[in-house]
């Protein structure tokens, strides 16, 4: 065991270097002319040969990918698209849906008016972040329309070139830095400087003619730019209440039909609003300055341009209509939860055992599961999506029961839980040790639309793969206490707990902070009660700082590392020595408390955790004595429940999302246990079995 782990470290280390080398080739591009357009709105569903001849022979010509224009809010306006260029971080004016201000002239420039006020913003920290590292540079920098200007304005907010149209720009060559703003798929929706909540609904035909002028301004600008200029193109922000991946395209000629990712979201295809600030300043020849979050992109595949234009927008779709199914998702999931326990709680309580009941049991600890298996099949493919994602769902749930009691293992009453378990454990570190596709886009997962993570270990697969660790290793470690080798039992859920730990939390492939600090009191939860000791309350809170300790020995590693290739657990690491770490803590906080009363999650706490109490407290009205029977055939199940649930509680109170960490650990556990009652009611004792030996009395009652 101790072997794997130190082959297990290795490997991650490994992994370092080589992150760092490929954003360092990446930062290596040579200074030259640069031109940004940004095109607020524009995702790729808008681009074709006919409507849009311009931007189609522009995509023709360049590297493409998506760029995930998330701010702060759910919906990134135009003027929050371009506060987070400026700035390099995630920024967001703050005062509802608006425009970027008019630019005041000055000469033959401009001055962004309320500059001042928005270094003031606690959003605003690093505004002009991509303007000043320009004019340090002695760089001139070339604007045309307001959302180009609040762009490239310096910390004073100054812009040397200003034209509010391509037409009225007389010189396109003075400065070697130049941004336009295409705002055509905006203009149409603004009623007074500000946005309405409700844009989408504009007609189609309306929509159209938006993007063929925008298409038009676009070729005029294009017409203009320096031939030797690269060309950067991107939506900067949303048109309405629903977020989309927008167009990305970088004009150079050694990316003509790549696909352009970033190491901001280890995505081959999509890159953040960030990046694009990295991306001018590094194609000018300038150092990008510590406090940018993003990075260039870097080429991978190279696909023909419909074939590339229609997986852009095959990626969109993906996670809209992930995006758009979740809320449902997730009520109809409570909604069988809490009928699955009152049914249960109903036939149990008048000494009913119907098999359904414990069938039923496991098909909704295989639920959670099934939301990333399901991205195995081609549902997106399918002529109604959303129903084929959940077709899925529901099927492969359905064949994990099978599976779970069609074998030999399904004679003992924990062999079923155990596959069950072993699926879910196995198929998250798979995904994680392949660049968690199966987690991205998913109905419990994440996705580049919502843009809160594009990567790595989410909260919800966190709470699932501890769970899935803890409850299975606990199950071989009954077998194994009962043969005599409680030493063996010790070790197992300690080194196996301890590897899916470092997976969670390593940089790049987990990279989940507040898991860590949450698996490792579990895991020493579960292996104390296994070894047979007791837990106090002082250790619990020891075992909780050492989770502490632990990321952030992990988040000093990352921090090590270039900040280009750094991962949000080293980029922590320098707001913690900055001091600007707050506004984060805040906004993590905040978000973890508007949880705590969620509709769709808290019923699955609420019922799941009162059954299991009120089976423990009252056997015999609420389950018929069957959980007492299941702990007393397989005592560490009890410890592997424990160590779930503390993982659950700990990493409710430490990750933003709250109780959505305890209900899925919730979900997982208590059914599994409830399915072991039931089969262990049913089978008579066998008096000749080997107990359990006693070390310090009774081995896990009594002793949290």
């Amino acid at each position: 065991m101790r072997w794997a782990l130190l082959l297990l470290v290795a490997a991650l280390w490994g992994t370092l270097p080589t992150t760092a080398q490929a954003a360092a080739d990446v930062q290596g591009t040579a200074a030259g002319r640069v031109a940004f357009i940004g095109v607020p709105g524009l995702h790729w569903d808008d681009l074709d040969p006919r409507s849009t001849p311009h931007l189609w022979r522009l995509a023709g010509q360049s590297g493409l990918g998506s760029v995930s224009v998330k701010t702060v809010g759910t919906v990134a306006c135009p003027y929050d698209g371009w506060l987070t260029v400026s700035a390099g971080v995630r920024s967001a004016y703050g005062h509802g849906c608006a425009l970027p201000p008019v630019p005041e002239a000055q000469g033959s420039g401009a001055v962004v008016p309320g500059f001042k006020d928005l270094l003031a913003r606690r959003d605003g920290t690093y505004v002009g972040t991509l303007g000043q590292a320009l004019r340090d540079a002695g760089q001139c920098t070339a604007a045309v329309g307001r959302g180009a200007a609040l762009a490239l304005a310096d910390r004073t907010g100054k812009v040397d070139v200003y034209a509010a149209e391509p037409a009225a720009l007389a010189d396109w060559s003075r400065c070697r830095v130049l941004a336009v703003d295409v705002d055509e798929l905006i203009s149409p929706y603004v009623a007074g400087g500000s946005l309405p909540k409700e844009p989408e609904l504009l007609t189609p035909e309306r929509r159209r003619e938006a993007v063929r002028a925008a298409d038009a301004e676009v070729g005029e600008a294009l017409a203009r730019i320096p031939a030797d200029a690269e060309v950067l193109l991107a939506g900067v922000g949303d048109h309405g209440s629903v977020p989309h991946l927008r167009v990305a395209m970088w004009k150079r000629a050694d990316l003509a039909g790549a696909l352009l990712g970033t190491t901001s979201t280890r995505r081959e295809d999509i890159s953040v609003l960030p990046d694009l600030t990295a991306t001018v300043l590094t194609s000018a020849g300038v150092t990008v300055p510590p406090t940018v979050i993003g990075v260039p992109p870097a080429p991978g595949r190279v696909l023909p341009l419909e074939e590339a234009a229609a997986h852009l927008s095959r990626s969109d779709l993906a996670g809209t209509s992930v995006r758009s199914t979740t809320g449902l998702f997730f009520t109809g999931f409570a909604v069988v939860q809490v009928a699955f326990y009152s049914v249960a709680y109903f036939l149990l309580s008048r000494r009913r055992r119907p098999l359904a009941v414990g069938v039923a049991a496991l098909g909704i600890a295989s639920i959670p599961v099934s939301t990333y298996l399901v991205n195995l099949l081609p549902w997106l493919h399918a002529g109604q999506p959303v129903a084929a994602l959940v077709g899925g769902v529901l099927a492969l749930a359905g064949l994990i029961v099978l599976l779970a009691t069609a074998g030999p293992w399904r004679r003992h009453p924990l062999g079923p839980p155990a596959v069950v378990a072993g699926v879910t454990a196995a198929t998250l570190v798979a995904d994680l040790l392949t660049g968690t596709t199966l987690q991205f886009d998913s109905l419990m997962g994440y996705t580049a639309v919502v843009g809160g993570r594009y990567y790595g270990l989410a909260n919800i697969p966190f709470a699932l793969l501890a769970t899935a660790v803890l409850m299975g290793t606990a199950i071989a470690a009954d077998h194994l206490v009962r043969n005599g080798r409680a030493r063996v039992a010790v070790a197992l859920v300690t080194g196996l707990g301890v590897a899916a730990m470092l997976l969670a939390g390593w940089p790049g492939v987990g990279s989940d902070f507040g898991g860590v600090i949450a698996f490792v009191p579990g895991i020493a939860v579960t292996a104390l009660l296994v070894a047979g000791r007791k837990v106090s309350v002082l250790k619990l809170g020891a075992f909780c700082v050492l989770g502490g300790v632990a990321v952030s020995v992990i988040a000093v590693l990352d921090f090590q590392r270039p900040a280009a290739s750094q991962t949000h657990l080293g980029r922590f690491v320098g707001q913690v020595i900055d001091g600007t770490f707050l506004p984060m803590i805040g906004r993590k906080l905040g978000a973890m408390l508007n949880t705590m009363l969620s509709p769709n999650l808290m019923p699955i706490v609420i019922v799941g955790l009162a059954f299991l109490v009120f089976a423990l407290l009252r056997p015999g009205q609420a389950s018929a004595g069957l959980l007492p029977q299941a702990f007393a055939r397989a005592p560490m199940l009890r410890a592997g429940l424990v160590g779930a649930l503390v993982s659950g509680v700990v990493g409710m109170l430490v990750n933003d999302s709250g109780t959505a960490v305890l209900s899925m650990a919730v979900a997982l556990a208590v059914p599994l246990v409830l399915y072991a009652g039931l089969r262990s009611a049913d089978e008579p004792r066998d008096p000749g079995a080997t107990a359990v030996p006693e070390r310090h009395g009774d081995p896990v009652a009594g002793q949290v």
